[in-house]
């Protein structure tokens, strides 16, 4: 059963992880990935240490923006949705994302980020 956490209490893999991303210090942030994670962005799907480090190097880096941390929720011990608030000049200029979390061994084995 899925419940509204604190933000505070999203497991530190994810609070590591989204500090890392939010940095866009890649070689940190790719630490919390399983070898063989899935990550799906924009309708795109990234296989891999290899394919995510590119989407983690380009993602975002062509608009300037302020990224914050909303709202959570623990769907189950694995699973965790993570919602971020975005305002920027990118189209539309606003966005609420969604990060939906798969753990695995305390890493990331799978993240889909959507609207």
């Amino acid at each position: 059963m899925s419940e509204a956490i604190d933000t505070r209490r999203l497991p530190e893999v994810i609070t590591d992880y989204l500090a890392a991303h939010q940095a866009r210090d890649l070689d940190p942030a790719l630490a919390y990935y399983t070898e063989d994670a899935i990550a799906v962005d924009e309708g795109h799907t990234y296989r891999g240490r290899r394919e995510i480090r590119d989407w983690l190097a380009r993602a975002g880096g062509e608009y300037t923006y302020t990224m914050k941390l909303v709202a959570a929720q623990r769907i189950d011990d694995d699973h965790y949705v993570a919602v971020h608030h975005l305002e920027g000049d990118f189209p539309g200029g606003v966005v609420d994302l969604r990060f939906r979390f798969t753990l695995r061994d305390g890493h990331v084995a799978q993240l889909v980020i959507e609207p």
